[in-house]
């Protein structure tokens, strides 16, 4: 039996009414990469209400605001991390890693034990 391509963990954290999960880190990486909400929306495939959406559900979450930003004008709009952003990003990707590392064994055992995803059904 062929084992299913690159399994991987992914990881969502609920604390409280808060959620934050692959989603919401890949859209703090775009930002963080982009300087844009808009185009980092872009990048993923999401529509700007819609990350916008969950910049906002982001920023209310926390205790600081994760992204900063910048209305539009002359110079143009932008986004940024601000520090507990980026420690936020930082914290839920090391969480991540080490809950791969931690459950490789587990990952590849349940990976072997998939069928052959190769016929359609």
């Amino acid at each position: 039996m062929s084992r299913a391509p690159n399994p991987r963990l992914r990881l969502r954290l609920v604390i409280g009414a808060a959620r934050f999960g692959p989603g919401k880190a890949d859209l703090l990486e775009a930002i963080r990469d982009t300087g844009s909400i808009a185009a980092a929306g872009r990048r993923l495939g999401m529509s700007y209400k819609r990350a916008w959406s969950l910049v906002e559900e982001m920023n209310d979450a926390w205790r600081a605001p994760l992204v900063a930003c910048v209305r539009g004008g002359a110079q143009g709009g932008g986004a940024a991390l601000t520090g507990q952003g980026a420690q936020v990003l930082s914290l839920y990707r090391r969480l991540e890693h080490r809950a791969a590392l931690a459950g490789a064994d587990e990952i590849a055992a349940l990976a072997d034990l998939l069928g052959d995803m190769s016929d359609g059904k």
